[in-house]
């Protein structure tokens, strides 16, 4: 072994060394028969010594501390034996009774130099590694373990191998680079290494003993080739290099950081030594205790290390200013709103799904779409914990709602809740702050809400930010909306005042709006849009019934009066006939004038308050129709109803409007003239004028499928009305009843009775879907229609709707006019139906 550059030494400097107990390998003298063992490549059956963690390589000696019993039985029969046993490292180190597949699969066979005693009660083994071997079967037996290995013949290259030198070369560079750079390596192994020359045996030398993992150890020890585990190896060390070199820069640029600290305290100390001399000594005081006290809040923010180091830098700054300056209050302001935010600070949210559905449903009737909405991102978040808050826009008209249902949310979560009111903003800095420059500055309406807050992850309501001013002298505060509602950029909100980011992406963002086509496009965007539609009359019935009555018998000292009831039909009477609105803020002024004037008759005493129980007058009655009128009066609103067919050219169409469903009639007349002139009154908008155009012209095109005289367009006129002419109309919807409304009225013939229609139409004649079907399916129901005709394609619309509201109106779907003239239109005529005369039949006549 000569070759490998091993150096001769004696029995008794072997006991010595163990003596010491050092942790690396040293070479020492071979007989003839660990020559001989080399050579043949040791295998076969023999003694198995699993190591914690160390791997021992080809070559070099080890002391190798034993505690385990079955290991020292092991090794002590092997040492009366032939002195061989085979070592393999243990893949996890905690394992006390390793099993085959708890241990590497290639090892060492060594030679047992030595095992000794220790004055602990333990045993040192001092280990001559030979030749790799492969771990086939293992066998655990009272006596210790053994098993069966395989050797695996080395591959070694000529010494003088010009690849193989370098890179030796360059390990022994690199070795000699790491001792330098660590204390933590013994002077002895430092020396060793120094002197030794580049070769095969350093390469396993530096292998063994230098600490890489066990995991890197084996891949080293499975190379069969001198340069492949050299320029493995050489990997490892650059790599380790790398680190020695980043830890010591770490080092010096700590200690320079302790070194300027020590000089800021000597100098902040000598500062404060002149301002006593000069008699400040009131003035500094208060100062010194204004830093302390701001530092010892600094301690507990849970900020990054970049913030803490601009709070620091703030803090000297402001230590360096004269108490007497405006600006001192201004840089105190500044450091006391940084240690008000809720750095890294968040509620706990609670993701128990029936509670969140009781909180939505007690508080809200209807608005399924939203309520599903919040409860899919409660279920994701109880999947993803660290989920980006969803940014909504909850659009619809007044009253609906909206505010007070993000109230809801926050409680359905357990969050805190903020509200700011966006209308009329017209100044940017109201979004993004004040730079301090200025005085009296201050920072932005989103920070200060999140300082009220007190935790990171709010429920913040953005209300009505349809009614932001656009741009002007100020700046434009929408587009400064768009960094607080953008999910990629609101991690890193930028306040002009902070003058640092600030995390916003836990903060669920609820905008509000009534009307969304004034909000900037780019704004529109960055939000998901959900549309809080108007309520239908059984869900306000239901509304009042569940939350505004009681309510209002609060807020007018009547909620001790169990005995007050209102009947479900006054509460439809109250809706029908004294408001017209999509919400229900009408209704529940309705409702609380009604009850103040109950509370008017209870407080005069008047007979309505039957008994008198000595605290209070008490109340035994159930509003009906006639109390409602008694209180408020007259009905302000009356619905249209149902008129009949008796009148050609009179159909009944469904409209849309922003305070629910109506229904209208379309009335048709004809009248003798120069023909061809078609007049439309009652307050139509483009697009319904359009309709009557389009629906005229496919009527002229199919004169003979409806058996009308194409001289009819030449000597008479078209007079098309829609009633209520005060109230503008426009939209697609009335296609379809107009062209029945036509056709009715110059063929004569009546109109199917009780049925109502809506649906757009082309020049092709083809029924296209509309929109508002459920508001107008209700509306139609409530004026007493049985037959509703819509294109096929909004069945989809119908199946969405309860079924309690379907009840009593069948359904008929088309695809074309022709479709709704084979229904809507009866072969029987009106009575009295007008004659048409044409010019020849007049001369005719004369003659």
């Amino acid at each position: 072994m000569r070759k490998y550059g091993l150096q001769p030494t004696n029995r008794k400097n072997t006991q010595n060394y163990m003596r010491k107990n050092t942790s690396f390998s040293f070479v020492t003298e071979i007989d003839a028969n660990v020559e001989k063992y080399i050579r043949q490549n040791r295998d076969g059956e023999m003694g198995i010594l699993p190591l914690r963690d160390n791997i021992l390589f080809p070559g070099t000696v080890t002391p190798v501390a034993v505690g385990r019993k079955k290991s020292l039985k092991s090794l002590k029969k092997a040492e009366k034996a032939d002195g061989m046993i085979a070592t393999f490292a243990q893949k996890a180190p905690e394992t006390d009774s390793p099993g085959q597949t708890d241990l590497h699969t290639t090892g060492t066979v060594c030679k047992i130099i030595h095992l000794m005693k220790l004055p602990d009660g333990n045993y040192n083994a001092l280990l001559q590694a030979l030749n790799r071997v492969e771990l086939e079967t293992l066998t655990d037996t009272d006596e210790g373990l053994y098993g069966t290995v395989k050797a695996i013949p080395e591959i070694h290259r000529e010494e003088e191998d010009m690849e193989l030198m370098v890179t030796t070369r360059m390990i022994h560079e690199r070795v000699k680079v790491l001792l330098q750079a660590s204390e933590n390596i013994p002077v002895e192994m430092t020396e060793f290494i120094k002197k030794m020359q580049p070769g095969v045996f350093l390469i396993n030398f530096v292998c063994t003993n230098y600490p890489f993992s066990t995991e890197d150890k084996a891949r080293l020890l499975a190379e069969d080739t001198d340069l492949g585990r050299a320029s493995m190896l050489l990997q490892f060390l650059n790599y380790e290099v790398q680190l020695a070199q980043i830890r010591q820069e770490v080092e010096a640029k700590t200690q320079a950081d302790l070194n300027r600290q020590q000089r800021d305290f000597f100098l902040n100390q000598e500062i404060r030594n002149l301002q006593a001399e000069l008699g400040n000594t009131d003035e500094l005081s208060g100062k010194f205790d204004d830093m302390s006290q701001l530092r010892e809040q600094a301690k507990g923010k849970k900020w990054s290390t970049q913030v803490g180091e601009m709070f620091e830098k703030e803090v000297v700054k402001l230590s360096r200013t004269n108490a007497q300056s405006p600006d001192y209050n201004v840089q105190l302001n500044y450091l006391q709103t940084m240690l008000q935010l809720p750095w890294g600070e968040y509620t706990q949210d609670n993701l128990d799904m029936k509670r969140a559905q009781h909180y939505l449903d007690s508080d809200h009737y209807g608005m399924e779409k939203v309520k599903e909405r919040i409860l899919e991102h409660l279920a994701v978040l109880k999947l993803k914990a660290d989920m980006k808050s969803p940014i909504i826009c909850l659009y619809g008209p007044p009253g609906v709602g909206k505010t007070s249902l993000c109230k809801s949310i926050a409680q359905a979560l357990k969050r805190k809740y903020v509200r700011i009111s966006l209308g009329g903003m017209h100044d940017e800095s109201e979004i993004r702050g004040h730079r301090r420059t200025y005085i009296g500055a201050m920072p932005g309406r989103i920070v200060k809400s999140i300082i009220k807050a007190g935790s990171s992850n709010p429920v913040f309501v953005l209300d009505e930010i349809d009614k932001v001013s656009q741009a002007g002298i100020q700046g434009d505060p929408s587009s400064a909306l768009l960094e607080v509602l953008d999910p990629e950029q609101n991690m890193a909100f930028h306040d002009n005042f902070l003058d640092v980011d600030y995390d916003l992406s836990r903060v669920m963002f609820i905008a509000t709006a009534n009307d969304i086509h004034t909000i900037p496009r780019p704004l529109l965007d960055r939000m998901e849009l959900i549309e809080v539609g108007g309520y239908l009359t059984e869900e306000k019935i239901e509304i009042v019934r569940r939350n505004l009555f009681p309510k209002a018998k609060t807020n007018n000292g009547l909620d001790n009066q169990k005995g007050l009831k209102i009947k479900k039909e006054a509460i439809e009477h109250i809706v029908e006939n004294y408001t017209r609105e999509s919400g229900v803020r009408s209704l529940e002024k309705q409702i609380n004038k009604m009850l103040r004037k109950v509370a008017l008759d209870v407080a005069r005493e008047q007979p309505s308050a039957s008994t008198h129980d000595g605290t209070g007058m008490t109340i035994n009655k159930t509003i009906d129709n006639a109390e409602v009128e008694r209180l408020l009066g007259k009905p302000i609103f009356t619905r249209d109803t149902y008129q009949g067919n008796g009148f050609a050219g009179v159909v009944t169409g469904l409209a849309w409007t922003s305070v629910g469903g109506e229904i209208l009639f379309i009335e048709t007349s004809v009248s003798e003239g120069k023909g061809g002139k078609l007049t439309l009154t009652g307050n139509l908008g483009d697009v319904m004028k359009e309709s009557a155009s389009i629906a005229l012209e496919y009527i002229k095109c199919h004169t003979r499928t409806l058996g009308i005289d194409p001289r009819v367009f030449e000597n008479y006129n078209l007079h098309i009305h829609v009633p209520e002419g005060a109230v503008p109309k426009d939209g697609p919807s009335a296609g379809i009843t107009m062209a029945t409304s036509i056709a009715s009225a110059l063929t004569q013939r009546k109109v199917r009775k009780e049925l109502a229609m809506t649906g757009e139409i082309t020049l092709r004649g083809k029924v296209l879907p509309v929109g508002g079907i459920r508001e107008k399916i209700l509306a139609a129901k409530r004026a007493g229609i049985k037959h509703i005709i819509l294109c096929h394609y909004n069945k989809k619309d119908i199946d969405e709707i309860p079924e309690t509201y379907l009840r009593g109106v069948e359904f008929h779907y088309v695809d074309t006019v022709m479709d709704v003239w084979d229904f809507a239109l009866l072969q029987e005529k009106v009575a009295n139906p007008i004659e048409f005369h044409f010019e020849e039949t007049k001369n005719e006549a004369k003659t």
